[in-house]
């Protein structure tokens, strides 16, 4: 397959990467191209924002979770209908699960893809050392294409001129363009990073604004030439046919506001492994949907919107009436959040399901970041003893005590943090409920989902 492509990429985070992916995303839809988007690492955020901008559905790309076989798969398959592929990195272009090693990083995905990648920097105050931190970058591993360079933050005329000699003179990739300080519109954002993408928080005006600024500012027809330069990617279409005893399971998955950070992918592999998504909002129905098999509570902000998640006490009802009925129920990180018994914040404590015998409290600071690799210790909702899964975590809540063994909840994962020596027991189990703060992905054990669903119909 021939797939024009690009990767934004940067020296770390906060040079501009979502500000231009944006930006370049929207510019090259008003000229009437499909732009298909994609965000490296593991990350629910950015991709919200990336698919407004491209009015088509964004997906995470993570060498580490998914590896490559996934992710070249996954690309080519979202992009069949495509024009152009835009890919924004993560953090910075060498930066993953561990200063060893490229997996999950930009550069990897990159590599894997063989993609044209644009390196935002930040240019102030800066003029040769400039090109001395691209050189450093272009020259840091091999087989990476590195093929221009925005300067964002910059000064005068002058100032983009320097930077644009000091790339020339040292055999450096040439400079696409200069973005002035200021010359992106500020995004607004949160403690986990930007606030989930709406209309309200990202406008049509603040979309075009950021179009016109990449038109004015950087080389779109450069940025173009570099995506068609790229080579063609073999097209290997995921295998169904592990799927097809599997018929048609509701699953009730909680969407709305307070909850809505699913890999788009995963549900996907939902619905083709057999299962059908019945999207519910714990924050404005009166109950868990009508023929629902299991229900799966994912990530989100449930601390933002804990006064009215606590206010629907019809909800929280049928939640545990639902429990108790013995059907699967699997929640993770803000899932979690809502099954325990009360969610502290800066404010009040709000009372929320009571499953989880346990509260759980909002910090100031982060509690946890960073992939984790989960060892199952017993049977669960998503396999047998011994099988490994990968994740992540993030979050700034933690639990206030834990569930007890004495009431029947077992400790089911042992987690092994990729920047820590030891293992350590989570992921709390009693009968068909599984609750943990770590976000899952099921490319490396794809056998998850059917699990998953059998137990569901069984």
């Amino acid at each position: 397959m021939r797939i024009p492509r690009i990767i934004i990429a940067g020296t770390g985070s906060g040079v501009g990467k979502t500000s231009i992916s944006i930006g370049l995303i929207r510019a090259l839809s008003n000229r009437g191209m499909k732009v298909q988007t994609f965000k490296t690492g593991p990350d629910y955020l950015d991709p919200t924002h990336l698919s407004l901008a491209s009015g088509r559905p964004c997906y995470n790309l993570d060498g580490w979770m998914m590896g490559k076989d996934y992710v070249r798969s996954l690309f080519s398959e979202k992009c069949l209908d495509a024009d152009v592929a835009v890919i924004e990195g993560v953090m910075g272009i060498f930066d993953g699960a561990g200063g060893g090693t490229l997996d999950g990083s930009t550069a990897q995905i990159g590599k894997w893809l063989e993609a044209p990648i644009l390196l935002a920097v930040n240019a102030h105050g800066v003029a040769g050392t400039f090109a001395a931190l691209v050189k450093g970058c272009v020259n840091f591993t091999p087989d990476l294409n590195i093929a221009g360079i925005v300067a964002n933050n910059t000064g005068t005329e002058r100032h983009i001129n320097l930077l644009k000699e000091s790339l020339s003179c040292s055999g450096a990739p040439p400079l696409v363009g200069g973005i002035p300080r200021g010359g992106f519109e500020h995004l607004p954002g949160r403690h986990l990073g930007l606030v989930t993408a709406q209309t309200t928080s990202l406008s049509q005006d603040t979309l075009d604004g950021l179009a016109n600024s990449v038109e004015k500012y950087l080389d779109l027809d450069l940025i173009m030439k570099f995506a068609s330069n790229a080579q063609d990617i073999e097209h290997r279409p995921q295998s169904e046919e592990q799927h097809a005893s599997v018929k048609r399971i509701r699953i009730a998955v909680a969407k709305d506001k307070a909850f809505h950070f699913y890999y788009r992918d995963i549900l996907e592999m939902i619905e083709t492994a057999g299962g059908e998504i019945l999207g519910f909002s714990p924050m404005n129905d009166k109950a868990v949907p009508q023929g629902a098999a299991g229900l799966y509570l994912g990530g989100g902000y449930p601390e933002e919107y804990a006064a009215e998640l606590s206010g629907n006490r019809d909800m929280l009802d049928s939640i545990r009436d639902f429990t108790e009925s013995g059907k699967p129920v699997y929640a993770e990180c803000g899932g979690l959040m809502y099954l325990c018994k009360r969610i502290e914040t800066e404010v009040k404590r709000f009372e929320m399901a009571g499953i989880l015998p346990v509260e759980t409290r909002m910090l100031n600071r982060r509690k946890s970041l960073g992939y984790v690799e989960a060892t199952l210790r017993g049977d669960s909702l998503w396999g047998a003893c011994g099988d490994v899964f990968r994740g992540h975590e993030f979050h700034y809540s933690e639990l206030v005590g834990e569930p007890a063994e004495s009431e029947g909840w077992e400790k089911v994962y042992s987690m092994k943090y990729l920047w820590a020596n030891d293992a350590v027991a989570e992921g709390y189990q009693k009968g068909n409920v599984l609750a943990s703060y770590v976000h899952l992905h099921y490319a490396s054990t794809p056998d998850a989902l059917n699990h998953f669903l059998r137990k569901c119909k069984g």
